[in-house]
């Protein structure tokens, strides 16, 4: 996005070409050659050269691996003769939460180096004088800004309370509970790279230019040549590399009561209930450039100078205005259960991958025998509730005005959001 205006002002002896002769008021850069004698030879030559550089760079590279085994089962209560046998498995509840906000530049250039007022004046000088005003004023602005983040997030989560026995007992009831299973919320988070940058709006305005060649004498030689030129180039780009993995083994089943005599025989295996959020948000762009120089009015003056005179004004304004916005981002989302295929994502992008095993059944009551009032075996499997959400947002490019950020999830460790977005609250 290149915003290039050029104004070329080219102006020859002509007495008629302004009525009014009189004086500009200087202010700003102010070049005089007036006042000189007969064949004398006058020169002024300014160059004027202001420049800003900001570089921003941050680079992140982290990876959270976090294990989580937790076991009530594997118990067993076999072979036992007389009085009843009880087996009932404690609960397992587990919670995880993986924040990660990283990479966040802001930039504010209040001025723009605007030209101010130029005001250039040939004036007065003798006879055959030859006299040269050159000014070259060149003002450049750089920004750049870019963050790179490598985030690996790897979660694994074990959980058992099945695997129990009570086999081979002899008289009186057999029961065996297992416990309940809540994984209660895996939650990762990721706010990554966001640029945020502002050149311009300090309340400086475009100045005035003002070139005159008036009253010299005959066959002089005057000579104005103008090189005024502001430049402003910003960059931002982002690359995110974001790979989120959980996988979630919850087991209650597995269980037997087999071969007992006498009694009731109650299985009953508890209930498991998996929540998942992931919440990536990637690579976002803000600029605006508020620069109204080089100049509102432009006066070019050649007047009253003796006869025989060469006058020459030349005046060449540039302005440069370039923006580029770049960022790196894929969604590669997978959400699933037992055997999911795992995808690999590129190099630059967003990848999900979830895997939930829930398992209650596996359970076996067999080969039972009953007491005089013949009860039947009870075996009771519990319920699995799987929650998996899963948010990307990311990839937004916005030059100019401001924009307002959808609001981000609540979570239960509080992950904090303002940080990664400060410029929101600029006053400017």
């Amino acid at each position: 996005m290149t915003d290039l205006q050029k104004k070329v002002v080219t102006a020859f002896a002509a007495a008629t070409l302004l009525v009014n002769s009189a004086l500009p008021a200087f202010a700003g850069t102010t070049l005089i050659i007036s006042g000189n004698g007969s064949s004398s030879d006058n020169t002024a030559d300014v160059n004027l050269n202001s420049t800003t550089t900001v570089v921003q760079s941050n680079e992140a590279d982290i990876d959270n691996d976090v294990h989580v085994n937790a076991d009530t089962g594997g118990n067993s209560a076999d072979d036992n003769t007389g009085g009843e046998v009880d087996l009932e498995t404690g609960d397992i509840t587990t919670q995880v939460g993986i924040s990660n906000a990283v990479n966040s530049n802001v930039a504010s250039v209040e001025e723009c180096d605007c030209e101010g007022d130029v005001d250039v004046l040939i004036s007065g000088n003798g006879t055959h004088s030859d006299n040269k005003v050159e000014l070259d004023k060149k003002s450049t602005t750089e920004l750049f800004q870019n963050n790179e983040a490598d985030v690996d997030n790897d979660v694994h989560v074990y959980a058992d309370t099945g695997d129990n026995s009570a086999d081979d007992n002899t008289g009186g009831s057999v029961t065996l509970k297992t416990g309940d299973i809540d994984v209660k919320s895996i939650e990762i988070t990721n706010a990554l790279n966001s640029n945020s940058a502002r050149v311009g709006g300090g309340g400086g305005g475009a100045g005035d230019l003002s070139a005159w060649i008036i009253g010299n004498g005959s066959n002089s030689d005057n000579d104005i040549d103008l090189d005024l030129d502001r430049s402003v180039t910003l960059v931002q780009s982002n690359e995110a590399d974001v790979e989120n993995k959980v996988k979630v083994y919850a087991d209650t089943g597995d269980n037997s009561a087999d071969d007992n005599t006498g009694g009731e025989i109650d299985v009953e295996t508890g209930d498991i209930d998996v929540k998942v959020a992931l919440d990536t948000w990637a690579n976002f762009n803000w600029a605006e450039v508020d620069c109204p120089c080089l100049f509102d009015d432009i006066l070019a003056k050649i007047a009253e100078n003796g006869t025989d005179s060469d006058n020459d004004i030349k005046a060449e304004l540039g302005s440069d205005l370039a923006v580029f916005q770049g960022n790196c981002a894929e969604d590669n989302v997978e959400a699933g259960s037992l055997g999911g295929k795992h995808r690999r994502g590129h190099d630059c992008g967003i990848e999900n991958d979830v895997k939930i095993d829930g398992d209650t059944g596996d359970n076996d009551t067999d080969d039972n025998t009953g007491g005089l009032d013949g009860a039947d075996p009870s075996l009771s499997t519990g319920d699995i509730d799987a929650d998996v959400q899963v948010d990307n947002a990311g990839n937004v490019n916005v030059y100019g005005d401001g924009f307002d950020l959808p609001e981000f999830p609540e979570f239960d460790f509080g992950f904090n959001w303002t940080f990664f977005w400060a410029w929101l609250h600029w006053t400017g």
